[in-house]
């Protein structure tokens, strides 16, 4: 579990750390050649994602923010049409299979059929992908030369705190609007901010882990949850932008209805999950988790239990 700030390492250190462990994952993805090409730009633009998380978290006290921000975004953007392809695959088979019990799955081929065949031509495109893949490492090594001397001002809760109430707090006004007027628009930007507070529990939950553990877990569920809700989003759009060429009006418009009703039961789920991890304000997240952050940074190695200590050696 490494993405996660060190106890026994100043904050500073510490995002080094955590950046250029990340940054080293990529490079030996991109270089592991046992592991599949579209495996691997999946599991890359996962770790830009973290770190963009990881430098949020201390925005304010990091002067390079934006351009390293930038730098990760745009790195992964380039590789981004190649998981578009197979992820929109992935929630069409994830869809048909949730309700296949309910409909004729054979009525609904030949969209399956179409989106497939748009990922065959995607995978086809290897030479234009190994590029893009060789352009992606040079810019994770000169990344990690960067990372290794990143300077953060301050130090201790202070160091983080800001980052995790603007990202929070953007969390919660993102969720209130999405619940106020659930259009896609909104409900895409809560599923980021929601992303990027879920990195952050993930980086904090040291501080005291069993109750951290079930902060990250609802998060991460409110993630997925979300992100399901997208790409059903993206997929609908896909579909409808070209109906003829997915098949017959009414197996499309049968399509779509089965697909806004799994949206619907994906947001009534994320609502009241969404109340429950952003019903604190801001400062009074901050406040409790500086609580927390002040006993673990000043705990010691845990001694032996009493028991043991008088219990004779050798017995």
């Amino acid at each position: 579990m490494a993405y996660h700030l060190r106890r026994k390492k100043s904050v500073q250190k510490s995002v080094r750390k955590v950046a250029c462990e990340q940054i080293d994952r990529a490079i030996g993805e991109i270089l592991d050649e046992g592991l599949d090409r579209h495996e691997a730009v999946h599991q890359v633009r996962k770790r830009c994602k973290k770190l963009r998380g990881l430098v949020r978290l201390v925005r304010p006290q990091f002067d390079d923010y934006r351009a390293e921000n930038a730098f990760f975004r745009d790195a992964a953007r380039e590789l981004s049409y190649v998981r578009d392809a197979q992820s929109i695959v992935e929630c069409f088979d994830a869809l048909v299979d949730h309700f296949r019990d309910q409909v004729d799955q054979e009525a609904f081929a030949s969209i399956g059929e179409q989106l497939a065949d748009r990922r065959r031509k995607v995978a086809e495109d290897v030479v234009g992908l190994r590029d893009r893949l060789d352009e992606f490492l040079a810019k994770m090594r000169e990344a990690r030369q960067r990372a290794d001397a990143w300077q953060i001002r301050g130090g201790g809760f202070s160091a983080v705190e800001g980052g995790l109430r603007r990202t929070y707090g953007r969390g919660r006004a993102a969720q209130g609007k999405a619940c106020a007027d659930p259009n896609t628009e909104n409900f895409h930007e809560w599923r980021k901010r929601v992303k990027y507070h879920w990195y952050h529990a993930r980086l904090l939950r040291g501080v005291w882990r069993d109750i951290m553990e079930v902060h990250v877990g609802a998060a991460d569920r409110l993630s997925d949850l979300l992100g399901d809700d997208h790409d059903l989003a993206v997929l609908r759009s896909t579909v409808l932008d070209d109906p003829e060429a997915f098949g017959t009006e009414t197996d499309v418009q049968a399509f779509v209805a089965l697909l806004d009703r799994r949206r619907a039961e994906l947001q009534a789920e994320a609502r009241p999950l969404g109340e429950r991890l952003f019903a604190e304000r801001p400062k009074q997240l901050a406040r409790r988790l500086r609580r927390y952050w002040k006993t673990w940074r000043g705990s010691k190695k845990l001694q032996p239990k009493l028991a043991d200590a008088l219990t004779p050696a050798g017995v």
